[in-house]
């Protein structure tokens, strides 16, 4: 994609999937907005080091993002964290946090840009398989990913006619370059690990003009792993 001239807003994305996203960005000759936690800055046109789950330092990003670009054409809400579920000592004011960061933060920074995107704009939220599938003591990570799903096709119908809404869910996605056993990619249909271009790649095909008929939608990009039945002793994979 040639993204010259565009500008866009990227939650979490410091690090992983988000940092991934960003650099894909630019390489397309966008500028970019970041906001994330880390302290150490990714190589942005502005970076801006916050927790999400405060509305102040929403609003104090999107005033800066105003400032510097004006408008917006692409808004990614990446950023999300996990504190753990019912069998650990995951609190009342941690699963709330959660949701803060995982769900509220981006309604609010939809909110604060709704007025400031350009024609053909568009949101992309990053949900997850966790949203219908869950492993053990997951609660507050999953319910997160459930609400920002459903935030997408609420944003779509809102904002029609402005700004188009899709969500992707990635699954198994390696951010750390990992050496993964067999069973652990023979548990996915394409036999391997996603990678972080996997879930950029799709950001950047929601967000193309030439896919404008796609709107409300959540894609699922986990290399067929949701599809897959696994049995005790399938594929080398044994549960203990």
């Amino acid at each position: 994609m040639d993204l010259n001239g565009k500008k866009a807003v990227v939650t979490g994305g410091a690090n992983g999937i988000g940092r991934q996203i960003v650099q894909d960005f630019i390489k397309a000759g966008a500028r970019v907005a970041v906001i994330d936690i880390d302290k150490e800055p990714v190589e942005c046109s502005l970076y801006f080091c916050g927790d999400i789950a405060v509305e102040k330092n929403l609003k104090d990003f999107a005033d800066q993002v105003i400032l510097r670009f004006g408008t917006i054409d692409y808004l990614i809400n990446n950023a999300c964290i996990s504190r753990g579920g019912i069998l650990s000592n995951c609190t009342y004011d941690d699963f709330v946090y959660v949701q803060k960061v995982g769900v509220a933060a981006p309604y609010m920074l939809a909110k604060l840009f709704a007025d400031h995107f350009n024609i053909n704009g568009a949101i992309v939220n990053i949900s997850s398989t966790r949203a219908y599938m869950s492993q053990a003591d997951t609660e507050s990570y999953t319910s997160a990913k459930g609400g920002i799903t459903a935030l997408t096709h609420a944003l779509a119908v809102s904002l029609a006619g402005r700004v188009r809404v899709n969500s992707i869910s990635p699954g198994w996605i390696d951010t750390k370059n990992f050496d993964h056993s067999r069973a652990d990619k023979e548990q996915h249909p394409v036999k391997r690990i996603g990678r972080t271009s996997d879930i950029s790649n799709a950001v950047m095909f929601l967000c193309s003009e030439d896919n404008g008929f796609i709107n409300g939608e959540n894609i699922t990009i986990d290399g067929g792993m949701s599809r897959l039945m696994i049995y005790n002793d399938d594929g080398g994979w044994r549960y203990v």
